[in-house]
């Protein structure tokens, strides 16, 4: 097995063989179908066309008439299952073994690109590729519980040469810090700023998946009356860790979901104005790409031209790179659209000869590595122990030094430097490390020690500090090049020849001058910013950068006491002392009633909201658990009619091979006897279970009844609160406490935003229909009427300023 390892270095990908990109082929379903124009082969893999000649050209006609395609299948009268099962299957189960997938749907407006991928949401059978490809992540995910698998997904849009996340909507996804823009590293392709979202389960990527599609730019024409005006990328990120194996690597993977705009002729659509413009883009897009992968399928081409645009940009991985490339071309089967199907067909045929090199991408885990690489060094600490042993080695310690053994160790190199100490013992790698840094600590503190002695006797200046030494050359201490007066052979040191005037045992009058004068300077150069000339932070005791002046002890306390003056004459930024918060005064335009209705639900009716929830909890699991019985009833039913057939099974052959009696009675044998006995059990369950049932519907009219009476006093009582905040006159306030006669509320409550207990009385008649025959579409319906709450309550709060006008 061969290796690559990639730009970066946690990140090894394996080397795969190159492969070609499968092309299928799907006809839209049509009355009007030209069976004498398309023909399919035998094998179900080739589509040929034939067009009648144009007699208008005259006899000599050289005209094209014959063509043939073969392609890796051909899907026609094929259910969304089928196509699923044939196209995307493999992919999608490749990707959960660390295999990148792009499925793409390309093809006429109108030819069905959209509901290939998406299908409908009205019916769970015609769902498309997309959700399907969640639904069996999801599955494959049930079926690996030795793996530890998170899945997230984004949902990009391409509109007019421009980038926008579908899914940016969210409250999740928050405010967008930098536009959608893609940029690329050395692991490939990515989309700055585009949000992805961790699902756990597969109700909330439905979720998603419907929020995007909300989301997505459409308009009609003549071809088409709900046309794709974008095109959109649904990318789903896989990444597996292993729960049982202790191995650092894990992989990852992402499916692409590629949905593309359809292509269209302009004097067949009759697009104008904002449309005219919108398939200009597609067109010119479309173009960029198969230019793209006539390069892809060209091997003596070295460059591609994937940045033409940005959906062969955003697209570079996934065409001729590291994935499984699948292309659906969506074709019409009539007549009139058969030069736009031949075009279709020719972009599938080049499809076919790119190749791609899939390979798994596998990461390395920075935590897990870490735990082997301690559990490594525990083992080798007990190898060394075993060495120690067997060389007759006292117990020797390989673990970090502590406090004591440090300062012995100071000792001992404290010692071997005064001589005291003949040689050290070493006897691992962590005490030479630690000799070695006690020698530069020794080191250290004898050059600070030799430093505070030089200061208690000189003042030390530094040659780069201009400040200082003009004030030396002022007071005349230091000559025009730089050397003090006194200075031997230049050494820096002033213990030579002194002044004429200055005499043992007196202090001249120049000198005290002198040393006022060069505190001023020192004072005035540290207030103009230039560093002082006792600063510690620029003082060097080597000799080439510094010189050292004598100077007495009454000049050091003469330039303390200034220091000190200076830092008390510093002035302060007085504190800003805490206001006292003003309450908000009322608003002149009143908020609408959305964000009224959720400051109410917090503050004045948080306690009627809170009983409203409990008790629309109690409520929802109360149909859950009559939901749970529903199936269970539904379940030993089933049973109990197997249960009947076997039976019927065993009575019929004890009658045909001749039934004992004994005293009257008819002896059975013992398979029969217990297949009696389990129906007898099973009908006893049944009943048990259906008179839980009737008792948790019993329960939950009760609930539905208490759930309304606390709506209807919760919207009641936001009326008034609405009123009396909003629009009763501030100085009319005072009448509205208990016992007047002033009553608010005269808002119709039919404006308030609506609870959405229509579309829960849906769900809950959709689960006694549908569920009991298909309970994997529950995540659907569920993730379907989640979205159909939301646009209830986004209508509602749009038309409640229309509603405060009147």
């Amino acid at each position: 097995m061969m290796w690559r390892q990639s730009g970066h270095r946690h990140r090894l990908t394996r080397m795969s063989t190159r492969k070609k990109v499968h092309a299928f082929v799907r006809v839209r379903p049509t009355d009007d179908f030209a069976h004498d124009m398309i023909r399919f082969g035998s094998d179900n893999k080739t589509i040929d066309i034939h067009l009648k000649k144009d007699t208008r050209r005259g006899v000599v006609n050289n005209q094209q008439t014959d063509w043939s395609f073969k392609l890796d299948g051909v899907l026609h009268d094929a259910s969304q299952e089928l196509v699923y099962e044939t196209v995307a299957k493999a992919v999608v189960a490749q990707a959960l073994d660390g295999y990148n997938g792009t499925i793409m749907c390309y093809g006429q407006t109108g030819a069905g690109k959209t509901y290939t991928m998406t299908g409908t949401t009205e019916n769970y059978r015609h769902r498309g590729i997309l959700p399907r490809a969640l639904q069996q992540v999801f599955r494959m995910i049930e079926e690996r519980p030795t793996h530890a698998i998170t899945v997230r997904v984004s949902y990009l849009e391409i509109y007019n040469e421009s980038l926008f996340d579908l899914l940016s909507t969210l409250p999740c996804a928050g405010p967008a810090a930098a536009p959608v823009a893609i940029a690329e590293n050395p692991q490939g392709v990515f989309i700055k700023g585009l949000s992805v979202h961790l699902t756990s389960q597969e109700e909330d990527a439905f979720s998603l998946l419907f929020e995007g599609e909300t989301n997505r730019i459409i308009a009609s024409h003549t071809m088409n009356k709900n046309s794709s005006r974008s095109h959109c990328i649904f990318t789903i990120y896989v990444e597996a860790h292993s729960r049982t194996l202790s191995d650092e690597k894990y992989i990852t993977s992402k499916i692409n979901l590629v949905d593309l705009a359809g292509s269209e002729r302009l004097g067949k659509s009759g697009s104008e104005g904002r449309v005219l413009k919108e398939a200009t883009y597609i067109n010119k897009s479309l173009s960029f790409l198969e230019q793209a992968i006539i390069a892809l399928g060209d091997q003596r081409r070295d460059h591609i031209p994937f940045r033409q645009c940005k959906l062969t940009h955003a697209l570079k991985d996934s065409l001729g790179g590291n994935c499984n490339l699948v292309l659906v071309a969506n074709v019409y089967g009539e007549a009139a659209q058969l030069d736009e199907t031949l075009s279709s067909l020719r972009f599938a045929s080049r499809m076919k000869l790119v190749t791609t090199e899939p390979a798994v991408n596998e990461k390395y885990d920075a935590e897990r590595m870490v735990k082997n690489l301690e559990t490594e060094l525990a083992l080798l600490k007990q190898e060394l122990a075993i060495h120690d042993s067997l060389a007759n080695r006292a117990h020797v310690s390989y673990d970090p030094m502590d406090e004591v053994q440090v300062a012995e160790i100071h000792s001992q190199v404290r010692r071997y430097l005064d001589g005291t100490l003949e040689e050290i013992d070493v006897i691992n790698l962590r005490q030479i490390q630690e000799v070695f840094n006690q020698f530069r600590v020794v080191l250290t503190q004898q050059e600070q020690e030799v430093e505070s002695s030089l200061r208690r006797k000189y003042t030390l200046i530094d040659k780069n500090d201009f400040a200082a030494i003009s004030a030396v050359q002022k007071a005349g201490l230091m000559d025009a090049d730089g050397h003090l007066v006194g200075e031997t052979d230049g050494q820096g040191f002033g213990l030579g020849v002194a002044s004429y005037s200055s005499k043992p045992g007196k202090k001249p009058k120049s000198r005290r001058m002198w040393k006022e004068q060069f505190s001023a300077s020192a004072a005035t150069a540290r207030k103009e910013g230039g560093s002082s000339p006792l600063s510690g932070k620029d003082v060097e005791v080597s000799t080439s950068k510094t010189q050292l002046t004598p100077l007495s002890k009454d000049a050091d306390v003469k330039d303390m006491v200034l220091r000190d003056r200076e830092t008390s004459n510093i002035d302060t930024l007085p504190s800003d002392s805490p206001k006292e918060e003003l309450r908000p005064p009322r608003p002149i335009t009143p908020p609408s009633k959305a964000v009224a209705f959720e400051d109410f639900k917090n503050e004045r009716g948080s306690e009627i909201n809170r009983i409203f929830k409990e008790n629309k909890s109690i409520l929802n699991e109360r149909r859950k658990r009559a939901s749970e019985t529903t199936q269970r009833i539904n379940a030993i039913k089933r049973e109990m009619d197997e249960t009947r057939e076997a039976l019927d099974a065993q009575k019929a052959l004890r009658e045909k091979q001749g039934e004992y009696e004994k005293k009257g009675l008819i002896i059975i044998d013992e398979e029969e006897f217990l297949l009696i006995l389990k129906l007898k059990d099973l009908k006893k369950q049944y009943r048990a279970e259906y008179q839980d049932l009737r008792d948790l519907r019993a329960e939950i009219q009760y609930c539905q009844h208490l759930v309304d009476q606390c709506r209807h006093r919760l919207l009641t009582e936001f009326e008034i609160w609405y009123n009396e905040s909003f629009f009763i006159p501030e100085d009319m306030q005072a009448a509205l406490t208990l016992g007047s006669s002033v009553r608010p509320g005269m808002v119709p409550v039919s404006r308030i935003v609506s609870l959405g207990e229509d579309d829960q009385d849906k769900f809950s008649q959709l689960q006694q229909d549908v569920l009991p025959e298909g309970p994997e579409s529950i995540s659907f319906y569920n993730a379907k009427v989640k979205r159909e709450q939301k646009h209830s309550y986004l209508k509602s709060t749009m038309g409640l300023p229309r509603a405060q006008r009147r």
